[in-house]
């Protein structure tokens, strides 16, 4: 039975890694296409700043415990219930936010930054390789740096971030926890 799940989950993630990528990527072309250089780099710090952001969510939801959730849950605070679900499907939770969005993140932010690497030496008659070396390296550095601290971040205030996930999710229907059965 766990061989099916684990193929099950298997399918799902890669289904879901091939879309989310296809739209970002999409997402990323149609917003760049004639855009100027100022939508470019908000652009950019947008899917650097998505990156950060899941990959403190995995974190928390990996090193975060149940037993505060159990006594939010129980004074029905709003958001305990699904920090309770997140916290019981800890890893899938990290991989998708790790792994899936993290990563996805971190190619479309890659191939955004060569993007306006390309159009400034285009436009601006510069060296290609020093503008490529100088944007990769920015962005490497911004990714690199930004993770590090949200992976402590997300470590010593992992219960805080994990119940602020769940109340974000319990606003959305799909998401939300249904109640006990009468």
């Amino acid at each position: 039975m766990k061989k099916k799940a684990d193929v099950k989950w298997l399918i799902e993630i890669v289904v879901l890694s091939v879309t989310m990528s296809v739209i970002f990527s999409l997402t990323s072309s149609e917003i760049l296409d004639g855009a100027g250089y100022i939508v470019a780099f908000v652009l950019l710090f947008a899917f650097i700043a998505l990156g950060i952001l899941f990959d403190i969510i995995g974190v928390a939801v990996t090193s975060a415990t149940e037993t505060p959730f159990h006594a939010m849950a129980s004074h029905k605070e709003r958001g305990a219930r699904e920090a309770l679900r997140l916290l019981r499907k800890a890893e899938r939770v990290s991989s998708v936010c790790n792994d899936v969005v993290g990563d996805i993140s971190g190619i479309i932010s890659g191939a955004t930054a060569a993007t306006i690497a390309g159009n400034l030496t285009r436009d601006f008659g510069l060296n290609s390789i020093v503008m490529s070396l100088l944007v990769t390296g920015v962005v490497s550095g911004l990714t690199i740096g930004g993770k590090a601290v949200g992976k402590s971040v997300a470590l010593t205030k992992n219960t805080q971030i994990i119940f602020m996930v769940g109340k974000l999710m319990s606003l959305a229907p799909h998401f939300k926890t249904p109640g006990k059965k009468k």
